[in-house]
């Protein structure tokens, strides 16, 4: 027998505004440590380089002319717009030749105004993300320059096409790239200890998109070395590149859902029909699962919708962590998921499907002092057992997924034999 299920809700008086109105205080006290020291760690360095410095005009013409490039290319792709959550860009370009050309202060500085512009003019998001990229770029940029300076006494030789400059820059190009993915893997890690690092580091897309920014930040840099003017010549394939990466991230974040990462309910219901006209055709079997988090509402009632986003995505991490990379899963409607198993029988689909009701029932998200946990009720179907198309099986699963919420939720139940008209993908979730 399943155990009745619960969500660990404390009301938390006066907390709730706050932590609208102040996001970075909503999250797990280590992250918010790492943050706050990683910001504090820039200010210093910014401090430490203002006073330590020397000033030189022709620096200053250097570094506004580069973050003038920067703008430029942020403008020309702002109608594009910015997919949500973690995106890529090219603005590395004018980033590294800031830290190989000039004084360490100037590539701590640059991330700042490119930052600003974006927040600005692309897409507002919550403000301390922006500091810390801003942060975590700088800091990347600071160490490039201190290397490439300290081996590099010429920094004419970088302009004069000289191997050992050009490798030198490489290798600064290169560590500028590792040390700002690190700091921010070690954010996304911290935020979800859970997580595996293969999946906040580099994957091939990723790779391919730092070894671009890397060559691009080279040219940049010997291109500006040689002479100012010839930026304009560097700045349309920049801008270019930048728009065709743009594009192809908005496109695929056109099928995700923007809270969970997920496919959403019509590219995940495109998949799905794709799959089962595959499963007809080869004979093979398949199973479909419709996953519900039993009182959501509960939570975002009692700490807010911030705290219930976050369930939200650790809801959808876990279960996409228990699943096969050919597994079909999206976000079905409000606190509803689905899933597609290819070649899963019923046994099969019973055992995926408690695997993750058991997964989910460990997850626990950090909320001021207390720990939330949640559980899920599981409604399983299987392809010509309880339907022969996806009409057929998304009701199946459904109609099995009252019945488990009947049986005291916390549960996985099979369809009953009469099946009810499918509620059509991304309509109103079942209630809780």
């Amino acid at each position: 027998m399943a155990a009745p299920s619960h969500t660990s809700v404390k009301p938390r008086d006066g907390i709730t505004p706050l932590v609208d109105r102040w996001p970075l205080l909503g999250q797990r006290r280590p992250l918010v440590g790492y943050l706050c020291g990683i910001v504090a760690l820039d200010l210093a360095a910014i401090v430490f380089f203002s006073i330590t410095g020397v000033f030189r005009w022709s620096d200053v013409l250097t570094f506004t002319a580069l973050m003038m490039c920067g703008a430029v290319c942020i403008e020309a792709t702002r109608r594009l717009g910015m997919p949500a959550g973690v995106y890529r860009d090219l603005l590395s370009a004018w980033w590294l030749p800031a830290a190989l050309l000039l004084p360490p202060l100037y590539a701590l500085l640059a991330p700042i105004p490119l930052q600003f512009l974006l927040q600005k003019r692309v897409r507002a998001t919550v403000v301390y993300r922006r500091v810390v990229s801003s942060a975590a770029i700088g800091l990347a940029g600071c160490a490039a320059s201190l290397l490439f300076h300290a081996a590099v006494g010429d920094l004419g030789a970088l302009t004069r096409g000289e191997g050992v400059p050009i490798l030198v820059a490489i290798g600064c190009a290169v560590l500028f790239t590792v040390i700002n993915t690190a700091l921010i893997a070690v954010a996304a890690h911290t935020a979800d200890p859970e997580s595996r690092w293969r999946e906040v580091l580099w994957n091939r897309e990723n790779l391919l998109l730092d070894v671009v920014e890397l060559c691009l930040g080279v040219l940049v840099s010997i291109t500006c070395g040689l002479n100012l003017a010839l930026l304009v010549l560097a700045l349309p394939p920049v801008v270019l590149l930048q728009r065709s990466l743009l594009h192809a991230q908005l496109q695929a974040a056109a099928r995700t859902d923007l809270k969970t990462g997920l496919l959403n309910a019509a590219a995940w219901q495109r998949e799905a029909d794709t799959e089962i006209v595959r499963a007809r055709r080869t004979g093979e079997t398949l199973a479909l699962l419709i996953v519900d988090i039993d009182h959501f509402k509960r939570v975002n009632d009692t700490y807010g919708h911030l705290i219930g986003d976050q369930v939200l995505v650790g809801v959808a991490d876990t279960i996409r962590s228990q699943l096969r990379d050919y597994d079909v899963v999206g976000r079905f409607g409000g606190e509803e998921f689905v899933v597609l198993l290819p070649r899963a029988d019923v046994t099969e689909a019973r055992r995926v499907a408690e695997r993750l009701r058991s997964r989910v029932g460990r997850m626990a998200v950090p909320a001021d002092d207390n720990m939330i946990t949640v559980t899920i009720s599981v409604g399983v179907a299987i392809m010509s057992v309880h339907g022969d198309d996806l009409i057929e099986l998304l009701a199946a699963a459904d109609l099995a997924l009252y019945r488990a919420k009947e049986l005291g939720r916390d549960q996985i139940c099979l369809p009953a034999t009469v099946v009810p008209p499918a509620r059509r993908p991304g309509s109103e979730s079942a209630p809780s």
